[in-house]
């Protein structure tokens, strides 16, 4: 019992960082109908930002408060990684999207190979570690010699995801930019009749994709303390997975998809040979996708005639 409950409690975790990239993914193919494979290395170029100023912060400028230095670093890491994603939506992807609905595809993966890259010939190949950010724990419960902990990076992970999942529904839902993404994701050319900036709408949605990609670099350099160049293609894949087991084009399919795929991990992982996690998590979706072809909470694609 005592083992469910932690991997419980570290599968929600993990599953929160999926959710956050997840999210990324399923605003730009609800608008625009693309899948953004270079997502994931944006994920992976923000924890490098993160750690970068984090190193900045406190070795360099000698700020002892780690949660002052934290919020510096998410909120630089959000900008930088959002004025990237504004970039890649400008050069990478707008000149193609009137073309054949290969060509933004091969665009992405081209993105994704230029970023990864750029990363490992910029700090190298070899793992980039981090101080312990925050080692506190909260002991839980104890049975036969197991403690059940709960950190409180594991707590700032979860409610970080909670407040942005609440905040970014609230915009889509609630606000004129929400409106514009939405008539866009019905009809882009009856949105821009109307008068709605449908270029305008797209970079937005890029840039807010971005930006919850950076909160997630952050959370997974805080959680792991370590990163890699590499460490793009197997998150994004997964969140990606997230994305479609949940209901692509919905924001909590995408954060329910990302606990079930974070939950199935960390679970396989403690009863089952490791080796097939990946395995177990890409099965599930499988079987989700034979019953449910929308997803958990995805709605049926009309299509127009």
């Amino acid at each position: 019992m005592e083992v469910f409950v932690q991997q419980l409690i570290n599968g929600l975790t993990l599953g929160s960082i999926y959710g956050l990239i997840a999210i990324g993914y399923t605003m730009v193919f609800g608008i625009i109908g693309m899948v953004n494979f270079a997502h994931g290395d944006v994920f992976m170029l923000s924890a490098f930002i993160a750690l970068i100023f984090f190193l900045i912060l406190t070795t360099w400028l000698g700020i002892s408060s780690v949660a002052l230095a934290l919020l510096v670093v998410m909120i630089v890491a959000m900008v930088l990684t959002s004025l990237w994603g504004w970039t890649v939506e400008r050069l990478a992807y707008r000149p193609l999207r009137g073309s054949f609905r290969l060509a933004p595809l091969i665009s992405a993966i081209g993105v994704s190979i230029f970023l990864s890259n750029f990363v490992q010939v910029a700090q190298g190949a070899r793992n980039k570690p981090t101080p312990p950010m925050v080692p506190d724990v909260i002991p839980l419960f104890e049975r036969n010699g197991y403690v059940v902990a709960l950190s409180y990076k594991q707590i700032i992970i979860m409610v970080v995801t909670a407040v942005l999942l609440t905040a970014f529904w609230y915009v889509v839902q609630k606000t004129s930019l929400g409106r514009a993404q939405r008539a866009c994701e019905q009809d882009r050319k009856m949105a821009a009749l109307v008068g709605i900036d449908v270029d305008r709408t797209i970079s937005l949605t890029f840039v807010m994709g971005a930006a919850l990609a950076a909160v997630a670099g952050t959370m997974y350099l805080l959680y792991y303390g370590v990163v890699n160049f590499a460490d793009g293609f197997v998150p994004g894949v997964k969140a990606f997975t997230a994305a479609v087991l949940g209901g692509i084009g919905s924001l909590p399919g995408a954060v329910i998809g990302g606990l079930i795929i974070g939950l199935i991990e960390t679970m396989w992982s403690a009863y089952f040979s490791i080796e097939y996690k990946d395995v177990a998590a890409f099965s599930i979706l499988a079987i989700v996708l034979t019953f449910m072809p929308s997803g958990i909470l995805g709605r049926p694609e009309v299509e127009k005639v």
